[in-house]
């Protein structure tokens, strides 16, 4: 989608299609022809539309000389807006307008001088995503352009909006592409189309793998014929600030000998989601050269039953030494993570962070409305709360008491992979913190998130892309 500022008016402009955002209790004062305005203030007052968050309306309206279709969009009150709240109004234009199958747009916001233009257009760019990769006939249309009439957007803030959204497709279309063809080598090649000046990658196969230590991660591999790849980027932004981003990179997750109920298997393709977050935000920092360096680690494989598989109670030793017992070998991305996290410290990171579709409590907790957050350093979590609140991406906080170490205690080895039922979420966030150690270091559950089961606002069913926003902006901000 190209978004277009302009300072012609929209009768000069070759377009029909007109979307205007509305506040529910303030006047209206367009650019517009008056009987435009007239009408629209009409149906205000008979209550056709009143301008509440996510109300819609569309009507047509033509003289003489001209004729429009103008989609109305409400915003709530003034003294309520946020950025989430603009966000949402341009996804509900955006999705509107491609299932009125307009290709071309012209969003009327002189009366929004007041308030920021950049979330609407981020909103107008997430609610245009669609996969149809594996669709014989499209039936949805694209929305190509977007014409931005009254406000004094510079073309700067544009790019990046745009360079954000189009981190947010990638990893949705990376997460919504199925197993069969996303493998762990699938994975590594879309990595090596980063490569440039700015950007190394190394990686390693299931024996270097196992030479180099990492038997926690090569354990969750066994059972599968597909070659696993510890993947490992280096974006070098200069600066002095050096972060360590971990994704969970399962490019299939059957639970292993611990087998899934076959129920909603299919989505678990999506176990990926943390890696291909962190792959986004390097496509991110590729283009915008953000001075910040970054070490990558996506630990990839399959998690599948075989004869070679990893079976409950096995004890391996982690690339930092640590004997794990394994109780459950569905509880395997922390596995791959503990081994993740320990490699990255030999980089001395400021700070560590994973993002993890780690464990299904996550959603009992939190259902899909956010992340779950946990970490050993409240300075990060009070800058990731600040964004957050930027981003709209939501995060809460869960606690790491050290009572819960002895929920991971085990008879035999210097800790077990999973403490059962009782506090799930919150022990698989605390094995991992017993290998970050010392180094700052948080902890994302995108399990509930990183997927939906019907559309949303900024969102089709499928995959939402969840965290790449937020790791981007904290990013920058841990920088300035």
């Amino acid at each position: 989608m190209e978004i277009v500022p302009t300072k012609k008016r929209v009768t000069q402009l070759n377009i029909r299609d007109i979307a205007i955002p509305i506040f529910e209790d303030r006047p209206l004062e367009l650019d517009l022809d008056r009987e435009i305005q007239e009408e629209i203030n009409h149906l205000r007052k008979s209550g056709v539309f009143r301008g509440e968050v996510a109300e819609e309306y569309t009507f047509h309206y033509k003289n003489r000389n001209i004729s429009f279709r103008i989609l109305l969009s409400g915003l709530g009150r003034y003294g309520e807006i946020t950025d989430e709240r603009l966000r949402l109004c341009g996804c509900a234009i955006s999705r509107s307008a491609q299932k009125k199958r307009i290709r071309e747009i012209c969003l009327l916001s002189s009366h929004l001088r007041e308030v920021s233009h950049l979330p609407l257009l981020e909103g107008m760019l997430l609610g245009s995503y669609r996969f149809t990769r594996y669709k014989k006939e499209d039936d949805v249309s694209s929305l190509r352009k977007v014409y931005v009439s009254g406000t004094d957007l510079k073309r700067i803030d544009i790019k990046d909006a745009r360079l954000i959204n189009d981190a947010v497709s990638f990893a949705r279309d990376l997460v919504n592409t199925p197993s069969n063809e996303l493998t762990p080598t699938e994975l590594l090649r879309t990595a090596r189309t980063l490569r440039g000046k700015m950007i190394s990658i190394s990686s390693f196969t299931r024996r270097q793998a196992r030479d180099k230590g990492l038997n926690a991660f090569v354990a969750v591999s066994m059972g599968s014929h597909e070659e696993p790849r510890f993947i490992v980027i280096k974006y070098r932004g200069g600066g002095k600030k050096r972060v360590a981003l971990i994704g969970k990179s399962i490019t299939f997750d059957s639970g292993g000998i611990s087998l899934k109920p076959s129920e909603g298997m299919e989505k678990m393709k999506y176990d990926m989601a943390g890696g291909a977050a962190v792959l986004a935000v390097l496509r991110y920092l590729r283009e915008s050269r953000l001075p910040i360096n970054v070490i990558a680690i996506l630990p990839a494989t399959e998690n599948l039953p075989g004869g070679s598989a990893t079976r409950p109670g096995d004890i391996v030793r982690a690339y930092n030494g640590k004997t794990i017992e394994i109780i459950n070998t569905d509880a395997e991305g922390r596995l791959t993570l503990a081994d993740a996290i320990s490699y990255a410290k030999k980089y001395r990171p400021d700070v560590i962070i994973d993002i993890a579709t780690l464990t299904g409590a996550c959603s009992v907790a939190l259902g899909n409305e956010a992340m779950a957050l946990m970490s050993n350093n409240e300075d990060i979590v009070s800058l990731l709360k600040r964004t957050s609140e930027k981003t709209g991406e939501r995060i809460w906080q869960m606690p790491l008491y050290d009572e819960y170490r002895e929920y991971l205690k085990s008879d035999v080895a210097d800790i077990k992979n999973t403490g059962g039922r009782t506090g799930s979420l919150v022990t698989a966030g605390y094995f991992l913190k017993e290998f970050a150690g010392d180094t700052p270091w948080v902890h994302l559950d995108i399990a509930s998130t990183a997927w939906v089961d019907k559309d949303r606002p900024c969102c089709p069913k499928g995959a939402t892309g969840v965290a790449v926003r937020l790791t981007i902006e904290f990013l920058k901000e841990y920088i300035s």
